[in-house]
């Protein structure tokens, strides 16, 4: 998996995309939760669910209709009075994409199982065939370790770059627009 911070930097650069008048304190804090939220799928692990299960790592909660779901609830219940408004789906349509970010950057890790998008119906786990960022082990300790900084550095290249590119150029494009 990719660490919590890459998956936050996704969310918060397509969070940035979106119009200045929307992206509050609490867009970006509910974006961010929602780039994260699938990993809480390692509670499993407690539970005796094996990785590999539909039910386990990177699978339901990993999944395309899980992002779907997951987007609708989050836009319904911190913008319910937006909800059935224009910027309804414009809400949902973000927490969508930042949800199913999570599942995509797992895929294009080195490590795992693979990614389960089609649950429930397919049980098949993907990768994508270029897998340049370094798996993340679990815990909060690799970030001290030799392994942890060269996921950390792998990230920076592979996540923080593109996303710090694409802010840049939303920022040039908001100013020529002004």
């Amino acid at each position: 998996m990719a660490t919590l911070i890459g998956h936050a930097v996704v969310a918060v650069t397509a969070g940035y995309s979106y119009p200045v008048r929307m992206a509050t304190r609490k867009f970006f804090i509910l974006a961010v939760i929602c780039a994260i939220i699938p990993d809480a799928d390692v509670i499993t692990f407690s539970f005796g669910i094996p990785y590999e299960s539909p039910w386990g790592h990177r699978g339901m909660s990993h999944s395309i209709l899980f992002a779907i779901g997951w987007g609708i609830l989050v836009s319904f219940l911190f913008y319910r009075k937006e909800f059935f408004q224009k910027t309804g789906p414009a809400y949902i349509f973000l927490f969508v994409i930042c949800t199913v970010s999570h599942g995509v950057m797992d895929a294009l890790t080195n490590g795992g199982l693979g990614v389960e998008f089609f649950f429930p119906f397919n049980n098949t786990r993907y990768f994508f065939p270029w897998r340049p960022i370094q798996v993340s082990p679990f815990g909060f300790g690799i970030f001290t370790s030799i392994r942890g900084l060269k996921v950390l550095a792998s990230e920076a290249i592979w996540i923080g770059l593109p996303c710090t590119f694409i802010m840049l150029i939303i920022r040039l494009i908001r100013k020529t627009k002004l």
